[in-house]
C-alpha cells in the first residue's frame, strides 16, 4: 500500500513540474478536459488527455 502511495505522489510530482511543457505539444488541451481559473490560480484536469496516454502506453507495453 504504501509502494503505491509513494509511486502516486511521485508521479504527480514529476507530471506537475513538467505540465508547461506537456502542453506545448498539445496534452491537456483536448476535447474533455478542464482548466478551471479560481482565485488567481489555474487547475488542470487532464481527463481526455489521462486516457489518451493511458492507451499509448497500453499498447506500448503490449508491444514490448
Amino acid at each position: 500500500m504504501i509502494r503505491w502511495l509513494l509511486t502516486t505522489f511521485v508521479a504527480t510530482a514529476v507530471l506537475s513540474s513538467c505540465w508547461p511543457w506537456l502542453r506545448k505539444i498539445g496534452i491537456g488541451r483536448l476535447p474533455g478536459d478542464v482548466t478551471l481559473h479560481l482565485f488567481g490560480r489555474e487547475y488542470p484536469f487532464p481527463f481526455m488527455s489521462t486516457l489518451v496516454l493511458s492507451m499509448l502506453l497500453s499498447l506500448l507495453v503490449r508491444v514490448l
